[in-house]
């Protein structure tokens, strides 16, 4: 399908929907649009628990992709729900989202897959890509991130240095906290609350220092984690204290000391120069280590990308597109 060089492809709607049944009492929602015949690419999303976005599927070539995507446990149209807090989020680790990647494979008939996404998105597709790797035939990351215990620490203390104001009022939210190195699992507890006010409350002040650390990008708009609605902010950020809190049940420097599993499969790593949430050492570490990646900087970007991110993702994606 045409389209101009600065262009996403039109919106798709899907040719089939469901949920998965994948134990523990959950249901995960997945789609697939574009062609059913088109190179499988499943588009892992961010957060985690931010639950997956029409917008991805305007990436790919609905002539050439038979595209995938699917809200991992507990958000999005996946059930139980996070911001209900009977949801057991016990059941919710990144070795169970690797599985349910894997029955979401099965379950659709694919042998292999293109594997997109961002931010927390590539911290699960590069989990998914080393543990199977034969499964995966080329990945395209923007926003690059291994949810290292030193990565999180930046985004929840360190980019502090940049915005000391709002990370006092961050730090203010949680008194109970046992130190700075405190502060994620103490907002994690707060969301556990059965007090539905301190959850809100909590929810409302991570959302406000997430959007602080995004303020100075252009892509940002007005409040992209205060304006999501109420229900969707109450599970992303139960879901990312919960993932943050434990490191995401990997070990520290995991996924970049284990790159070389990812050897003979193409990669495509995009990232901003000004991305002050992730910034671009794990990035530059990652390419080192992975031989068949190529990292692309934008200089003009950050960690919601722009239109240059835009065209490299595009880019990547046209030209594995018609890779066997």
């Amino acid at each position: 399908m045409d389209r101009g060089p600065d262009e996403k492809y039109p919106p798709i709607e899907p040719y089939d929907h469901g949920t998965l049944d994948v134990g523990d009492g959950n249901l995960v929602y997945w789609e697939v649009c574009g062609n059913p015949a088109g190179k499988p690419a499943l588009v892992v999303h961010g957060g985690p628990g931010s639950g997956c976005n029409a917008r991805a599927r305007q990436y790919f070539d609905p002539d050439l992709y038979r595209v995938v995507l699917f809200d991992q446990r507990n958000c999005g149209r996946s059930t139980p729900h996070a911001s209900d807090p009977a949801a057991d989020m016990r059941h919710n680790t990144t070795a169970h989202l690797i599985a349910d990647m894997e029955l979401l494979r099965r379950h659709l008939g694919i042998g292999k897959w293109l594997l997109y996404g961002g931010s927390w998105g590539s911290t699960l597709i590069l989990a998914y890509a080393e543990q199977h790797p034969r499964r995966v035939s080329e990945i395209v990351i923007s926003a690059v991130t291994t949810t290292r215990r030193s990565e999180i620490d930046w985004l929840y203390r360190g980019a502090g240095q940049i915005f000391p104001e709002a990370w006092d009022l961050f730090r203010a939210g949680v008194p109970e906290a046992r130190g700075p190195g405190d502060l994620v699992a103490a907002y994690a507890r707060r969301t556990e609350s059965p007090d539905p006010d301190v959850r809100a409350r909590a929810t409302a002040d991570w959302c406000a220092w997430e959007d602080a650390v995004l303020s100075m990008e252009a892509a940002a708009g007005p409040s992209p984690y205060s304006g999501r609605p109420g229900r969707d902010q109450l599970a992303l950020v139960r879901i990312c204290t919960h993932y943050f809190s434990h490191g995401a049940w990997l070990e520290e420097g995991q996924l970049i000391r284990d790159a070389g599993r990812l050897a003979g499969i193409p990669g495509v790593l995009v990232h901003g120069r000004f991305d002050l949430g992730g910034p671009l050492t794990t990035a530059w570490e990652l390419a080192k280590a992975w031989p068949d990646a190529e990292l692309t900087v934008i200089d003009d970007a950050g960690h919601l990308g722009g239109p240059a991110t835009s065209r490299a993702v595009l880019a990547a994606l046209d030209r594995f597109a018609r890779l066997g």
